[in-house]
C-alpha cells in the first residue's frame, strides 16, 4: 500500500489525518516541521506528502518549494492541507509545486478522492 508522509506541527491534526489514512490501509509517516518533512521525504521516499502551511521554522510553502526543486523528491506529489482558504494561497501553493489543496477541517471523502488521483498516476 502507498506510503504517505504527513507534515504538520499539530498533534491533533496528525492524529485526525493518520486515523483516516490507516483505516484505509495506507502506511503513514509523520514529520512535525517543514525541516523534518524535507528530511523524511529524502530518506523515506513516500508516495505522497500532505503538507500543512503554518508551522514554525520552514513553513509548508517553503518546504513544498524545496521538495519540488530537489531532484530526489521532485516526483513526489504534495497536497497542501491547511486552514488558509484564500484564492491567493491556492495560487501560491501551486507556484511552489503543490499538486492540490485541501482546506481544514479535512473531509475524509475529499481526502481519499484526491489521494486516488495522485497515487494512481
Amino acid at each position: 500500500m502507498a506510503r504517505i508522509l504527513i507534515v504538520d506541527d499539530s498533534p491533533t491534526e496528525i492524529h485526525i489525518l493518520k486515523s483516516m489514512l490507516v483505516k484505509c490501509g495506507y502506511d503513514v509517516l509523520v514529520a512535525q516541521s517543514g525541516e523534518e518533512g524535507i528530511q523524511a521525504a529524502k530518506l523515506q521516499n513516500p508516495d505522497l506528502i500532505l503538507m500543512d502551511v503554518v508551522m514554525p521554522g520552514i513553513n509548508g510553502f517553503q518546504a513544498t518549494r524545496e521538495l519540488s526543486k530537489a531532484t530526489e523528491t521532485a516526483h513526489i506529489p504534495v497536497i497542501i492541507v491547511t486552514t488558509k482558504d484564500q484564492q491567493t494561497d491556492r495560487v501560491w501553493a501551486t507556484r511552489q509545486g503543490a499538486k492540490d489543496y485541501i482546506v481544514k477541517p479535512v473531509k475524509e471523502q475529499e481526502l481519499l478522492s484526491k489521494l486516488k488521483v495522485y497515487l494512481s498516476s
